[in-house]
């Protein structure tokens, strides 16, 4: 097959094209196939190439050996949240992430669920006829709540909670927009600096007290940040009998290591589960035959009840709109590949240390790879549509060995949340939402999705709304 190459029109000096993609990003991503299968774009003064069609973005995220995690990004992600398995090289990418499997085991997740019902449930009980809350924000909180109650056994309090989430999203609505400033910029002492100074400051000194208790402890609380500090790779042992039959020793994770497995994961523990979560509200208040057919699933599952993690087997298309919101807003929308020796990608021959990137929304939202790619269809994820697809045309979570390892986690405590929240209230999108991406975040996330609620009532409600 021949693949087509060009360059991206309309790159402003110094800053490239941060422009559009501040305006509009979802707007410019889904533009730059018209231009070609492989289009250069201008991050700041970097130039990219990005994977338009699925089959290129495939070969990028499988072969993540010449296609290495570096760049803009990834510089300023290293310096700011640390190496952790989300960020670090090739090289150190196979032993952290046979370190952290063992947190996202199916007997792991089995314990977090609970978690996640109890978050879900206590969210819409505070809910109140007539009530006018932003969604995002309103899940948010009870991501954070999650993720921080399912690394840390202990209950979180709210002032705990409240710091941990302000603190992380500072970081990570700042993260992408430092990309494209020039390390000048970012070392003076303006106050936004400071304030993003301050965010990176305080998560590191409340996550390394927390994983010093826990060394001190040393009981095993069924936790994932228990799973980190007991993770060893056996992989690491070391046969020594030729030199005296030591057993040699097993490969941990050090507390720097844990640190940065710990920022990791509550970065993408909370933003990016309120983000598909909100935009799955946005989609379904936007086409009310798919909200009447959730509504009938979740009444015919849950009865009028939060979900709960055994209920996932009755919830397929609760799934599926999860899907088709990951396909049209995928949280995770720019990442950056560096190539660590001369490749070739669609015919065209890349030198060692070009910067690709990494955009699902320009295949997710492609004529041709999808049918009606902006049209909002859950039911083109039935295993029988589904199976049709190219290799590398749905990719929320990466692909490859370095495909998200907390994929499932987030899944099912999306799943949790939007069946709960659909089973009791119908919410409606009030005035004074602005469905705009926020400009450059780290997630795709709406500026301010308000919505109303309204009580249903319960199972057969839905024939009737």
């Amino acid at each position: 097959m021949t693949y087509t190459a060009a360059a991206a029109p309309g790159a402003f000096p110094l800053i490239g094209h941060a422009w559009p993609m501040m305006r509009r990003p979802l707007r410019f991503a889904e533009s730059l196939s018209a231009h070609g299968d492989l289009v250069e774009v201008r991050l700041g003064p970097v130039r990219a190439l990005v994977p338009c069609h699925p089959e290129l973005l495939w070969q990028v995220l499988t072969d993540d050996r010449v296609f290495d995690k570096g760049g803009p990004f990834y510089d300023r992600v290293r310096a700011t949240i640390g190496n952790g398995v989300g960020s670090c090289p090739h090289a150190e990418h196979r032993r952290q992430r046979r370190l952290i499997q063992p947190a996202f085991h199916p007997a792991r997740l089995e314990r977090y669920a609970p978690v996640m019902e109890e978050e879900a449930a206590a969210l819409t009980e505070r809910w109140e006829a007539g009530q006018v809350i932003d969604a995002y924000r309103a899940l948010y909180g009870a991501a954070l709540r999650t993720v921080l109650r399912s690394l840390f056994a202990t209950r979180v309090g709210d002032e705990a909670v409240a710091r941990f989430g302000e603190s992380v999203e500072t970081v990570l609505n700042q993260l992408t927009a430092r990309m494209f400033l020039p390390r000048p910029l970012r070392r003076l002492p303006l106050p936004v600096n400071r304030c993003f100074e301050r965010a990176v400051a305080d998560l590191r000194r409340r996550i390394d007290a927390l994983v010093a208790d826990y060394r001190r402890g040393g009981a095993d609380r069924g936790d994932l940040l228990s799973s980190l500090i007991a993770a060893h790779d056996e992989s690491a042992v070391h046969d020594e009998s030729a030199v005296g039959g030591a057993r040699g020793h097993l490969d941990g994770l050090d507390d720097t290591e844990i640190h940065d497995q710990v920022l990791t994961l509550l970065a993408a523990g909370s933003d990016s589960v309120a983000a598909t979560v909100s935009w799955a509200l946005h989609l379904l208040d936007a086409h009310p035959e798919a909200l009447a057919t959730l509504h009938r699933e979740v009444d015919a599952a849950l009865g009028g009840r939060p979900a709960r993690g055994t209920d996932l087997p009755g919830l397929p298309y609760t799934g599926r709109v999860l899907a088709e919101a990951l396909r049209l807003y995928p949280p995770g929308w720019l990442f950056t590949r560096v190539t660590t020796e001369e490749t070739e990608l669609g015919g065209h021959r890349l030198p060692p240390g070009t910067t690709v990137a990494f955009c699902a929304p320009a295949v997710h939202r492609r004529p041709g790879v999808y049918d009606r790619p902006r049209a909002f269809d859950p039911d083109r994820w039935l295993p029988e549509r589904a199976r049709s697809l190219p290799r590398g045309a749905f990719a929320p979570f990466g692909g490859g060995a370095r495909k998200c390892a907390g994929d499932v986690y987030g899944l099912t405590e999306s799943i949790l949340l939007l069946a709960t929240m659909t089973s009791r209230w119908r919410l409606r999108r009030a005035p004074g939402s602005d469905l705009r991406p926020v400009a450059l975040s780290t997630a795709l996330r709406p500026r301010r999705l308000l919505v109303e609620l309204s009580t249903r009532d319960g199972p057969g409600a839905a024939a009737n709304g």
